[in-house]
Formats: C-alpha cells, sequence, structure tokens
C-alpha cells in the first residue's frame, strides 16, 4: 500500500505518530510518502510527490488537516484516514492512541470508505472567464473583508432568482460542512449521506431571508450588488481570492465525492453527540435539582 502522509507540524504528538507510523509499516506492507514538512519532521520516507499514485492517505492533525487532504486529492478516488490529534476532529476518523489499530485495519481492509458529497466552484470574471475554481469538501463562503457594513448579494438557483441577500455574507455548504461554519450562522444539520446543498445567509439583516435546502444537481450563482468594499470567497475557510462587484461565483455538486475512512461503531448521531454535545446533557443531569 502506497500511503500518503499529510500533517499539521503545530501539533507535540506528531513526531511520536510518525514513529509508530514507520514502526509497523513493514510489516503491514505500507510505503509511506510524506508530505515535504513531515519528511523534515521524521527524517526517514520516502516525498509525497504525486497523489495519483497513492492507495489511500492518512492526515495527521484535526478537521483542517483533514479538508486540506481532500482538496490534495482533487476528486481522486483515494480514502482518507484522518487522525486527530486537535480538540474536535469531528471530520477523522480515529483519535491518536487508536492510531495503530486504525492503520492495521486500513491496511487489511477492514473499514469502510464513506462517500461525501463534494462542491466545485469557479469565480467568473466580468468578461464570463473563469479565473479561479476550486473544490470544496465542506463549503465555499462570500463574506466581506474588515469592515463591519452589510453587503447585497444576489443569489439564484438554477437561473432563477431566489433573494437579494443583505447579509455579512452567504455560506454554501455540502452536507458534511452543515455541521461547520453554516451551523455556527444557523443553519441545518444534514446528515451526510442525504445530498444536497445548503444555503446559510450570515447574520441576514432581514427576517424574510433564512437557510435554505435545495437539491445536489441544483447551481448555485451569487453576485455582488452594491457592495462598499471588497467580498472575499473563501474555501473550506483555509484558502480563496477576492471578489470584486460584476464576478459570478458559480456552486454546483462536484463529479467525485470524498471518501473518508469509517470503523465500525460509533454513527454519525454518536459523533454528533460525543464532539457537539447534540441532544442536551446527558439524562442523569437533565433534571432539576
Amino acid at each position: 500500500m502506497r500511503l500518503g502522509v499529510i500533517g499539521h507540524q503545530g501539533y507535540e504528538e506528531l513526531p511520536g505518530i510518525l514513529r509508530t507510523l514507520f514502526s509497523v509499516a513493514s510489516s503491514l506492507d505500507i510505503e509511506p510518502l510524506l508530505e515535504q514538512g513531515l519528511h523534515e519532521v521524521a527524517g526517514v520516507g520516502a516525498r509525497l510527490e504525486d497523489p495519483g499514485l497513492l492507495d489511500a492517505l492518512v492526515t495527521l492533525g484535526g478537521d483542517g488537516t483533514l479538508l486540506r487532504g481532500a482538496r490534495y486529492l482533487d476528486g481522486r478516488d483515494i480514502p482518507i484516514l484522518g487522525v486527530n490529534l486537535g480538540r474536535l476532529g469531528f471530520l477523522t476518523s480515529c483519535q491518536s492512541e487508536d492510531f495503530e489499530p486504525a492503520l492495521r485495519n486500513l491496511a487489511g481492509g477492514d473499514y469502510v470508505a464513506q462517500p461525501r458529497m463534494a462542491l466545485s466552484a469557479r469565480a467568473i470574471d466580468p468578461k464570463g472567464e473563469t479565473r479561479k475554481q476550486w473544490r470544496a469538501l465542506n463549503d465555499f463562503v462570500l463574506h466581506k473583508g474588515g469592515f463591519a457594513r452589510v453587503v447585497r448579494l444576489n443569489v439564484f438557483v438554477d437561473g432563477e432568482s431566489i433573494g437579494n441577500y443583505a447579509a455579512d455574507g452567504v455560506v454554501i455548504s455540502t452536507p458534511t460542512g452543515s455541521t461547520a461554519y453554516s451551523l455556527s450562522a444557523g443553519g441545518p444539520v444534514v446528515v451526510p449521506t442525504v445530498e444536497s446543498i445548503v444555503i446559510t445567509p450570515i447574520s441576514p439583516h432581514t427576517l424574510a431571508i433564512r437557510p435554505l435546502v435545495i437539491p445536489a444537481d441544483a447551481e448555485v450563482t451569487v453576485e455582488a450588488n452594491e457592495t462598499p468594499t471588497e467580498l472575499l470567497v473563501t474555501v473550506d475557510g483555509q484558502v480563496g481570492t477576492s471578489f470584486v462587484k460584476g464576478e459570478k461565483l458559480k456552486v454546483r455538486k462536484a463529479d467525485n465525492p470524498v471518501r473518508i475512512v469509517r470503523f465500525p461503531g460509533a454513527t454519525f448521531f454518536e459523533r454528533m453527540n460525543v464532539k457537539l454535545g447534540w441532544g442536551g446533557l446527558p439524562p442523569d443531569r437533565d433534571q432539576p435539582s
């Protein structure tokens, strides 16, 4: 198994996790291929250069590292084993203390590669040319810069106007991303296997604009209208570009899903309960004293 390894170097556990990887790699017939920063930390192993040659990818960090890994694969049908070294790790497959057995299960094929819908987006300039394009596992966010001013955005679904948003911005998310920024902005929780696109306004300045769930095969178009300042497009909260009046952001379902490794046991709602406190307090603590 040619195993790509991507990691966040800000975690103290990282060197120990890499030592564990190399201590069991040969016995599991794994060839670790490390991105440049991790290669310098480990001091051993080959470099990760071509994602198309991988059988699987391991991400060492938190949800952000897994999102970065998903964008690195760029739609390739390669499972991602996310190892949580951080606090939340809602998307990841296991905690750091479970890394070795998870790695053994991965090498032995004892896992499920759960498909997660992704989105693709294009930033189109006033001449109709595609200026930038991306893939996202969580979301695309069109939002204002550093000024506390409402912006106006025209939002269309399949070419039909659904409203003029006066807000701080708008989040266009996948079901996976419904528990990220969209949730913080008041959007609904969508079970990851229910393919759809969620449009969530950020701090809307009207009661008439509320989150909207639309079919997965729809196309969302957002135009800047009467904006007093430059806007930003952010991809999975990590990368992006500026966005000016006259440009369009077109978002649709990506051609290929992201496959996240899952092991028998924890369900989506159990993860919601443990990671996000879904369902309120446990029964024995939810009673009045």
